[in-house]
């Protein structure tokens, strides 16, 4: 494994930095949540990431306290869900979000998901506000396709702030070709929730085949794709130890160009896991 400190993006905040790899916690809760997070940290993970509807936030901070890793040293990334995204329901759901941690700043806090209901004007300058009252030191939005993206941008600058990251579904295959370049315009850091599609690309055989040449495992070379893109950050679920150590490892090799575009190539029009029925209409 690599030093994780060497391994970050720089955000749009000057001096901000996100790690490249963190730890997704979508549904490890109770017990296990405490337990996944405390073992990440030992390992070298610098990024937690959670979530107001995740319902593990407590846990969260009580596997943060129990690394015995300083609180300086640790990114850490909630957000608030798309129905508390109104002018002042943001920031009570921000607040209720730390007091749960036990913290008193995160790292980054996002928009969960836009919300068709909530005019996006106001639900971004209640994330400024947020801000502004010291509940988080970054910004940012996930779900969000690029000209949404566009707006959420011009929308934070208005308020002297900018959109850190954009967190969206991402993996082989699911292209997200026209975020990734919008993120690339703002110089907004793309980050990947579902980054090995699940599970589901553990017994693809092309992904095999490129994993046996370099003498890696198939979530290893999904990671070190992930990674190796420009700008883009990647946050997969890992409950056991064993997979957090593989998932770390991504750093001390890299894919040819070839690989890469192969690995890219298996995206699938339907290739979308992630569809609830409020999200807003994608990029095509």
């Amino acid at each position: 494994m690599t030093d994780l400190a060497a391994a970050t993006l720089r955000l749009p905040v000057p001096g901000a930095r996100i790690p490249a790899i963190g730890l997704g916690t979508f549904r490890l809760n109770g017990a296990k949540a405490v337990s996944a997070v405390s073992g990440a940290l030992s390992l070298g993970y610098r990024h937690l990431d959670t979530a107001a509807m995740y319902e593990n936030e407590k846990e969260v901070g009580e596997g943060l306290r129990a690394s015995g890793v300083k609180r300086d040293e640790v990114f850490v990334t909630t957000k608030v869900w798309t129905t508390d995204i109104a002018k002042g329901d943001l920031q009570a759901s921000a607040q209720a979000s730390l007091s749960r941690l036990k913290l008193d700043q995160v790292d980054l806090l996002l928009i969960h998901w836009p919300n068709k209901a909530i005019p996006l004007a106001q639900s971004i300058e209640a994330l400024c506000d947020a801000k502004h009252r010291g509940y988080a030191r970054n910004i940012g939005v996930a779900n969000f396709p690029a000209a949404m993206l566009d707006d959420a941008v011009r929308l934070a600058a208005a308020h002297g702030e900018k959109i850190a990251t954009n967190q969206c579904e991402y993996h082989p295959r699911l292209s997200q070709a026209k975020v990734l370049e919008a993120c690339r315009r703002h110089g907004v850091v793309f980050v990947s929730y579902s980054p090995l599609g699940q599970g589901s690309l553990m017994a693809d055989k092309a992904l095999a085949t490129i994993a046996a040449r370099h003498g890696k495992t198939v979530s290893q070379i999904v990671l070190r794709w992930h990674v190796q893109q420009e700008g883009v950050a990647a946050i997969p679920k890992a409950g056991s130890a064993g997979h957090q150590r593989d998932n770390l490892d991504v750093f001390g090799f890299s894919l040819p160009d070839e690989d890469m575009r192969a690995i890219s190539a298996l995206a699938k029009p339907d290739g979308r896991m992630v569809k609830p029925g409020f999200m807003p209409e994608w990029d095509r």
